[in-house]
């Protein structure tokens, strides 16, 4: 389990991240709520429909939504990224909104930090973009090693029926194998 120290040591070290966020009191909730090798991208404050402030993290994997009320606890939800259709922003003069589509819902978060707005919807878009490129590539490997058997296996059967001696199955071999 990650410690509350090393996560925040992460967020400090944040670029363009303004606030002191490691001190938030959602903070501390952290180590039981990111996975080993979960790590934080960008995070933010906003006020949420229900009129809660809530401290908003963004992961490679999810966004966090957490609020520490006074009597009541820890309130959180999450949006796993893949679900998310789109994500934006407005600022104003103080303070910016957000909006996060994900299916035929949204969620609209307000007050949110004006300076934080852009950084936060660019690391979302950026772990979105990260998540499908790390989703396309492993079927390519997984076709890549399953032609590579292939390949290897029909050389096999041509050096059991003799066309091939073994020096030359083992120099086809090696560049298969190099590919």
């Amino acid at each position: 389990m990650r410690t509350l120290e090393s996560i925040q040591e992460e967020i400090k070290n944040i670029d363009n991240l303004t606030n002191s966020f490691s001190k938030e009191k959602e903070v501390k909730h952290l180590p039981k709520i990111l996975d080993d090798n979960e790590y934080i991208k960008y995070l933010t404050r906003g006020l949420m429909d229900d009129n809660r402030y809530y401290l908003i993290v963004c992961t490679q994997k999810r966004i966090i939504f957490l609020s520490c009320g006074l009597f009541v606890g820890l309130f959180q939800s999450e949006i796993l990224l893949e679900r998310i259709n789109s994500i934006s922003y407005k600022t104003g003069a103080m303070f910016a909104s957000l909006e996060i589509c994900h299916g035929v819902s949204k969620i609209s978060i307000k007050n949110s930090i004006n300076e934080l707005a852009k950084p936060f919807v660019d690391a979302v878009n950026l772990a979105i973009k990260e998540l499908k490129n790390t989703e396309t590539s492993e079927p390519k490997a997984s076709v890549n090693q399953d032609d590579t058997i292939a390949k290897l296996e029909k050389l096999a059967a041509l050096k059991e029926k003799g066309i091939l001696t073994e020096e030359e199955f083992a120099q086809q071999k090696a560049k298969i194998l190099a590919e």
